[in-house]
């Protein structure tokens, strides 16, 4: 009984602050200490130093879109390219992996985006949403892995980074018993 009291009474928090929506349940999540830019720390250094970050993440946001937009026009000028070379309209499979290259890099800035914009709209570093692109980014990877001309320890070693990373995930996901 004790835990619903204190989920009500979080809820009502968490509905009560200022950059927080109740229609958006990912921003009912908690969140480490440290992890926030709040507006309205008592020292004034720390305050200006959270605003002067926190316009930088409006530029990275800009920047991310301008990126994105670049990287579609990569997709349809490679596509484009494979697809207008000899022989014509068919496509070898390093042509289908370096499409599915570009479109997963396209699809990894989208999330980098979203994370950017959730960054702001929140004020709290997307710690599960960051995880899930590094996944992303990592599964692009061995998508596009060439194996005739890599070596087994790299192999191996993204193996590594793909088993912590979901293990991360899993532990940052998981719900309490």
């Amino acid at each position: 009984m004790a835990d619903n009291e204190e989920i009500i009474e979080n809820k009502k928090e968490m509905d009560s602050h200022p950059r927080r929506r109740k229609s958006d349940n990912t921003l009912f999540q908690d969140h480490e200490p440290g992890h926030d830019l709040d507006d309205e720390h008592q020292d004034i250094a720390v305050r200006f130093s959270h605003v002067i970050i926190r316009q930088a993440v409006r530029v990275l946001c800009i920047l991310m879109v301008a990126v994105i937009v670049w990287g579609i026009g990569d997709v349809i000028y490679v596509l484009y390219q494979r697809v207008t070379e000899p022989p014509f309209m068919l496509l070898q499979i390093d042509d289908i992996l370096a499409t599915f290259g570009a479109f997963l890099a396209v699809l990894i800035a989208i999330e980098i985006f979203i994370n950017i914009k959730m960054y702001l709209s929140t004020n709290v570093i997307p710690v599960r949403l960051v995880i899930a692109t590094a996944l992303m980014a990592i599964a692009r990877k061995v998508i596009i892995f060439d194996y005739g001309e890599i070596s087994p320890d790299y192999i191996y070693a993204t193996a590594a980074v793909i088993l912590a990373l979901g293990v991360t995930y899993w532990l940052i996901t998981k719900k309490p018993a």
